[in-house]
């Protein structure tokens, strides 16, 4: 009689995944870089017209802020 005796093991825990809170807004200002990148992208879909840069900068730092 020879039977293999197999060691019973408990099954195995997974971890719990956790929760993760929603992102809160941040107060960190957006980059200069970053303004200016997608100031560059305003001012192109204009159709690179000149003499509106403080408006595209402004409209820009808004809309990145809003995006936080």
């Amino acid at each position: 009689m020879s039977e293999t005796l197999r060691k019973k093991t408990a099954p195995r825990k997974t971890a719990a995944k956790k929760k993760t809170a929603p992102a809160e807004p941040s107060n960190v200002p957006p980059t200069h870089q970053d303004v200016e990148l997608l100031a560059y992208r305003l001012w192109a879909d204009r159709g690179h017209h000149h003499g509106d840069d403080a408006r595209d900068w402004l409209r820009a730092e808004e809309q990145l802020k809003t995006q936080q």
